[in-house]
Order: structure tokens, then C-alpha cells, then sequence
């Protein structure tokens, strides 16, 4: 039985919600983005994480300096706060080159984009966020310039417009996307060295919080780095902002010293449990177990029964329910899976001592 009356949608079909403001949201906000210009690493060699990436993009990067060449155009995708940016920082810092930010939303003419090529300098990195989210227009001006460093600027309108062509100096165009599939084939293929950023291991991030530590001069024992790691989703974004507010609890309740102890303490209080999901993940999940049996339940009426937005639950809460393995998306609607009914410490309709699972659900 599916309890909604709408029929679900693909979410590619519909724009993103608003960004919900998490503590365990991969968006960055002007905090993140401050103490991320602080602990960002400067080479290759201090970028945790991302082993193949780093290795082939190393070998793309070391080709290109001693041919004397800029490097290959560069795509990474992946979801939000695992490194692309980083990245392209260092891809500049590694061919000394300067590098120019902009992002895809910003680009909404091909004039803007032609302003920005125009005043490259030779080798500089130019990069270029949500590429995804740029303009047609933009889009197709930017294929020249990627292959043939050169754009045609219109002049004029109707009958009587001339194309001008002009001339770009050699340059690297770094693209960042989260949703690769949106981007064109012919854009896709301009691209000389493409890679995908994959979640992090706790291991991983273990490290992550260890560096970001000593870098903000945070005193913090190994099981503590343990326990905010094993909390961060997978993301490196969401380990340093779980490591702030350990912080700000470890000076303000205990000696400074961030243990596991301090570290669950801390994170109780700000509703992280010990599976990185928060509030709005557990309302989610317990909605759909306790009011609807385990599913399965269409996304508006679920969204209704957690007072949140359609999009908001569909875009910020169920991605990461679905890769934990916690919910799962079927023609017919959500579905909670059993290891969503163990971690919330419940017991599945049609277990042994709960009946037929409806009947119990409405304690006839």
C-alpha cells in the first residue's frame, strides 16, 4: 500500500531546496568557509584522502611541468565538502599558477563569460564551481575556448552582427560539479582528466580531525578524533565543524581536552548521534517507522508528517539515510530497512511478540 496520493518524481527533474542550516550539512557557510581557508592544504603531499585521485592527478600535473605545458582541463565531481575546491587550489599551487573563482550560477551570459576568459593570463587556473548550473549560451562559448582557446565575441544584432574572434592565452579550466549527469556529453569530453571524490573513510577522517586540531591548537586524544569521525558522514567539511563545536564544549564544560567521552557529550547536545545523523534524520526515520509501519509512504505525506518541505526532505535528509542503508526509494514509496528499526531500537511489524505489523500499527 503506498500512503501517498501524489506520485513521486525524478529529483533530477526538480531544483534543489534550500539549504537546510545543519551541523552535519555538507553546504558551507561563511564560518566553514573562513576556518576552510585556514586549514586547507597547500600540496598534494598534505591532502588526506582520495588516493587514487591524488595519484593519477599527480602524474597529470608532474606530465604537464616538465613538457613546459599547462595542464590538461580538469572535472571533478562528488558531493559537497570533500575537497574539490581544495583541490583546485593546489592544482594551481602545483603548476605556480594564479587562480581565478567563479561558479556556474554566476554565469547566466555568454558576455560574462567572454569578460572572464578575456583577462586570463597565460597558465592561470581558472575555476569553475557548479559548473552544471551554467548557462546554454555560456556552455556552448565555453567548447571553443576549452579546445581552441578562442571565443567569437557577436557584435551587433540580426542580419547585420559580426563575430569577432579572439584569442585566449593557454589556460586550465578546473570544473566542479555535485550532479556529473546534468553536464552535456560535448562539455564532458573537454575535459582532459576527469575524477570522482568518494566519501571518506573513518580512518581517514581520523586524520582529517587530527591535522585540523593541531592547526586551531586543539588538545585531542585519539579516541576522541575516533568518535567525531565516526560522526562525520563521511565528509571532511562536517569533521571540522563537529571538531569546532567539541571545541566550544571541551573549553566551556571540561579541561579542553577533547576525549571520547567529552567528544559524545558534546554531540549529544547538538543532537549528532553515533551514526552522524541528527534531528531531522531520526524525525524522518521515526515517522516512517511509527506512523507508517516501515513503508511504504510517498514523499509529500512523509514530508507532512515531519512539518518539512518536500524538497527539504527529499534533498538534505534522504541521500545520506540511503547510503547508511537506513531507508531505501521504491516505486511505491519509501521503505525503512532493518537497520533502521534497529537503530532506533525498535521491532518490525510481523516480528515474533508484534502480530501482524497493520493491526499493531493501529492497535486494533
Amino acid at each position: 500500500m503506498n500512503w501517498d496520493d501524489t506520485p513521486d518524481t525524478d529529483a533530477a527533474e526538480r531544483p534543489a531546496g534550500p539549504p537546510a542550516e545543519r551541523l552535519v550539512g555538507s553546504v558551507a557557510d561563511h564560518e566553514d568557509q573562513a576556518v576552510e581557508a585556514a586549514l586547507r592544504p597547500k600540496d598534494l603531499g598534505e591532502f588526506i584522502g582520495q588516493e587514487k585521485v591524488r595519484e593519477q592527478l599527480d602524474l597529470v600535473l608532474r606530465a604537464a611541468r616538465a613538457r613546459g605545458a599547462t595542464a590538461d582541463h580538469v572535472l571533478l565531481s562528488g558531493a559537497p565538502g570533500l575537497g574539490k575546491t581544495t583541490l583546485s587550489m593546489i592544482i594551481a599551487a602545483e603548476m605556480g599558477a594564479p587562480i581565478r573563482i567563479t561558479s556556474g550560477p554566476a554565469i547566466q551570459h555568454a558576455g560574462d563569460l567572454a569578460a572572464i576568459l578575456s583577462s586570463l593570463q597565460e597558465g592561470e587556473v581558472l575555476f569553475l564551481d557548479e559548473i552544471h548550473r551554467m548557462s546554454r549560451p555560456a556552455e556552448e562559448m565555453l567548447y571553443m575556448a576549452m579546445e581552441d582557446f578562442r571565443v567569437d565575441v557577436i557584435v551587433g544584432k540580426g542580419p547585420g552582427a559580426t563575430a569577432i574572434p579572439l584569442e585566449l592565452p593557454p589556460f586550465t579550466l578546473v570544473g566542479a560539479t555535485t550532479r556529473a549527469g546534468l553536464l552535456p556529453p560535448p562539455l564532458r569530453d573537454r575535459f582532459g582528466f576527469t575524477a570522482h571524490m568518494e566519501f571518506y573513510e573513518p580512518a581517514e577522517l581520523e586524520r582529517v580531525v587530527h591535522r585540523s586540531a593541531q592547526l586551531l591548537d586543539v588538545e585531542i586524544e585519539a579516541d576522541g578524533a575516533a568518535e567525531i569521525a565516526g560522526r562525520s558522514r563521511g565528509t571532511p567539511r562536517i569533521a571540522n565543524r563537529l571538531l569546532r563545536r567539541v571545541r566550544d564544549y571541551a573549553q566551556v564544560k571540561a579541561d579542553g581536552i577533547i576525549t571520547r567521552e567529552i567528544a559524545g557529550a558534546a554531540l549529544a547536545v547538538y543532537e549528532v548521534d553515533a551514526r552522524g545523523l541528527d534531528r531531522l534524520d531520526r524525525a524522518v526515520l521515526q515517522a516512517l517507522l511509527k506512523l507508517f509501519g516501515g513503508g511504504p509512504v510517498g514523499l509529500s505525506t512523509l514530508a507532512v508528517a515531519v512539518g518539512e518541505e518536500r524538497e527539504t526532505v527529499e534533498e538534505v535528509a534522504e541521500p545520506f539515510l540511503v547510503r547508511e542503508g537506513l531507508l531505501a526509494r521504491t516505486p511505491r514509496g519509501r521503505v525503512a530497512t532493518p537497520a533502521a528499526w534497529a537503530h532506533l531500537g525498535l521491532t518490525p511489524p510481523g516480528a515474533p511478540g508484534r502480530g501482524n505489523g497493520q493491526q499493531d500499527l493501529f492497535g486494533a
